[in-house]
């Protein structure tokens, strides 16, 4: 199961991309995006969330 980055909760700090061991986080003009394909459902950007807006989907 894939995490997923909440576009309501999302202040596209930047904190989780960097996390990200498989590149799956790509950042948008307003929020960030998980691609669900490229995932491994690590949870290492929910981790480090400040706003906790990333969840299993």
């Amino acid at each position: 199961m894939a995490y997923k980055i909440s576009k309501e909760i999302c202040t596209a700090c930047g904190a989780c991309i960097d996390e990200c061991p498989v590149e799956a986080i790509s950042a948008g003009d307003e929020y960030y995006s998980i691609d669900p394909d490229i995932c491994i459902d690590c949870g290492s950007c929910a981790d480090v969330c400040p706003v906790e807006a990333i969840s299993p989907e």
